[in-house]
């Protein structure tokens, strides 16, 4: 048993060394975030919303103190409170009202932020309370209003099916990538910004994705078969434009990861990054072919 163990280590220390990530824990923490959304979904549709506010929540925490750490004042409760307004709203107003409600959050974490300038302590110059202004309303899009769209998808007739079935698909074209990456990876797809990231590793997301895409179109969201190719090639673009995203985020950030909230996954962003852009090709494929 102790020589069993110790070959089970070094092959999860040789993992972790090229992957940068615990292995069994993110396995572990992977399937309790999927088993939560898996049960919001099928069980009461209501619940998705509080699964979702806890996600949008998290990540827009984070990011806010990843950036206050950058040195940009980017206020983080007014940044949260207006990130969970949204996930309600994409539920019970529609596009609509998830479009006023995403305006009025930026609106209101810019209002917080010229009112801190009152504070002699918290001035700054022109050129830097514009920068904290620029970060706060990135914040607002780039994590509540994209990831909003998966709540808005949800909210529709059916469209519990669509969400989980585009949730899957990010999550087979992250396992196809990273598995084919991990053993046949040797081409750097983009080295600057992220350097693990393999051509390879490219390739086997996209088998992954078609396979997922044909499978869940017939059998979930009863779809004809061709339109996994579809499904499948725009979740897979999205998935890999998010992840390039954060990777270059933390990139001219100087971090590794987000935060270190989830052991073996980083922060609740390293694990969103190939969802929210997903989440509005999603939708957009739902109004045009469902």
């Amino acid at each position: 048993m102790e020589a069993t163990r110790a070959q089970i280590d070094q092959a999860n220390e040789k993992i972790e060394a090229r992957t940068g990530r615990n292995l069994p824990l993110a396995i572990l923490i992977g399937l309790a975030l999927g088993f939560a959304m898996l049960f919001s979904l099928i069980v009461v549709k209501e619940l998705f919303m509080i699964v979702a506010a806890f996600l949008i929540g998290f990540t827009a925490f984070e990011l806010a103190s990843a950036l206050r750490a950058s040195g940009r004042r980017v206020p983080r409760w007014p940044t949260v409170i207006a990130a969970l307004a949204t996930v309600p709203a994409a539920f019970y107003l529609g596009d609509g009202g998830k479009w006023l409600v995403s305006l009025a959050g930026i609106a209101f974490v810019v209002a917080w932020r010229v009112a801190e300038l009152a504070n002699p302590r918290l001035r700054a110059g022109a050129r830097e309370v514009w920068h904290d202004l620029a970060a706060g309303t990135f914040i607002q899009i780039y994590i509540p209003f994209l990831a909003s769209f998966a709540v808005l998808l949800a909210s529709k007739p059916g469209g519990e099916w669509w969400t989980l079935a585009f949730l899957i698909l990010v999550i087979s074209t992250d396992t196809g990538a990273y598995a084919t990456g991990l053993t046949l990876g040797r081409h750097p797809m983009a080295p600057r910004i992220s350097p693990k990231k393999t051509w390879e590793g490219f390739g086997g997301s996209v088998a992954a994705a078609f396979i997922a895409g044909i499978l869940l179109s017939i059998f979930m969201i009863h779809e004809p078969w061709w339109f996994g190719f579809v499904f499948g090639g725009v979740i897979v673009a999205t998935a890999t434009i998010g992840d390039l995203t954060e990777s270059l985020i933390k990139r001219d950030l100087g971090i590794k990861d987000i935060s270190t909230w989830l052991p073996g996954h980083g922060g609740f962003l390293d694990r969103m990054d190939s969802i929210v852009l997903s989440a509005a090709a999603a939708y957009i494929l739902f109004l045009l072919f469902a």
